[in-house]
């Protein structure tokens, strides 16, 4: 049975590949499964149908069959379980995919938070590097960590992928650029043909609209 997910009908990244729905359609990729997408506008994310699936009605989702998920990191963990190509060294590259989202993201966020939405609070100016300090902590580790490693645990994982795509959000920034290492592991992640293909089906859809 082909999976569907749900992406932006129109994303707020304009096709850039941050929209987490690209990490979906990467994993995908990566291990040849085909899938369909169910594109979904802002209302109708809030719709009932939609929530139903999403109970805080965002995307993407995973629909195959009567099985329906929903957050990046289950759904790539159910296609790292079910497919070898993203499941060597499982149990390390589980360490990494909640390494990922849970530690090295949030600080991404709270700087695009700071950078895009309180840019126009009066203290704005004051707590902007205190937020750039907490970003670079973790990549000080990080980097540290890498070394002169292609991946994160010797072959790429699905932990590289989520790791890499949690690291291009810091891409405009500039603060990537700050991190030899981890720039360079970051291209790779991009030079992967699943990638490739991935973001220019989400670079499509907004293209197109």
């Amino acid at each position: 049975m082909i999976p569907t997910i749900t992406a932006f009908e129109r994303s707020p990244d304009g096709g850039k590949g941050l929209a987490r729905d690209t990490r979906v359609r990467w994993a995908l990729e990566e291990v040849g499964q085909p899938y369909e997408v169910r594109l979904v506008s802002f209302a109708g994310m809030k719709a009932p149908g939609h929530m139903a699936i999403h109970p805080f009605g965002q995307i993407p989702t995973y629909e195959e069959g009567s099985l329906c998920l929903f957050e990046t990191g289950s759904i790539v963990f159910h296609l790292a379980e079910r497919h070898a190509g993203l499941r060597d060294a499982r149990a390390r590259a589980i360490t990494w995919m909640f390494a990922a989202l849970n530690t090295v993201e949030p600080p991404i966020l709270e700087l695009t938070t700071a950078r895009i939405f309180e840019a126009d609070r009066s203290w704005s100016e004051e707590r902007l590097p205190l937020v750039k300090d907490r970003v670079r902590a973790r990549l000080d580790q990080l980097s540290a960590y890498l070394g002169a490693a292609e991946w994160l645990d010797g072959a790429f994982s699905a932990g590289d992928l989520l790791m890499v795509s949690v690291l291009l959000r810091l891409r405009m920034s500039g603060i990537l650029d700050e991190y030899q290492n981890l720039a360079a592991y970051v291209a790779r992640g991009e030079a992967r043909p699943a990638y490739a293909r991935a973001f220019a089906a989400q670079f499509a859809v907004n293209a197109a609209s």
